[in-house]
């Protein structure tokens, strides 16, 4: 009897913190975006790779990521928050013009190699985010545009 008492009482505290946390919401606001600072509009990438970056990189490597519906749930919005800050501190595409010319070829050699890798875009990103996950066809498109990048 004291077992049970005992797993009750955990579990009624833990259903108590799972409420509680769910005030602690995390800070969706946007930064502002100088679209002429953009990695899209600065390479005029075509609409191919525009969409893939869109797809599969924005949401964590950019200024304007979308919050989906369970980033309202903590404590996985902590997690995913954490993510995102990181992402756009690492590589922020929205940014791309602020970059130094050595910066930006470092930044495309990291990408390639997260490519070639297969560290990117993430996992744990790609299960729930099917279409965000890259054919072999548009990880190759994505290299190619890179490396062209670096020869400019």
């Amino acid at each position: 009897m004291f077992k049970k008492l005992t797993i009750k009482k955990m579990g009624i505290f833990l259903l108590i913190l799972l409420i509680v946390i769910q005030f602690f919401t995390i800070d969706k606001t946007t930064k502002p975006t100088d679209v002429s600072k953009d990695i899209i509009a600065l390479t005029s990438a075509n609409p191919e790779i525009t969409t893939i970056l869109k797809t599969s990189c924005y949401d964590c490597h950019s200024n304007q990521p979308v919050y989906p519906w369970y980033t309202n749930i903590a404590p996985l919005s902590w997690w995913i928050k954490h993510h995102i800050n990181e992402g756009s501190q690492h590589l922020n595409f929205s940014e791309w013009g602020t970059y130094s010319k050595k910066r930006k070829n470092h930044k495309l050699d990291e990408c390639a190699e997260m490519l070639i890798e297969n560290e990117m875009p993430l996992t744990s990103y790609t299960i729930i985010h099917k279409e965000a996950k890259l054919t072999f066809d548009q990880k190759n498109l994505l290299l190619n545009w890179f490396y062209s990048l670096k020869e400019q």
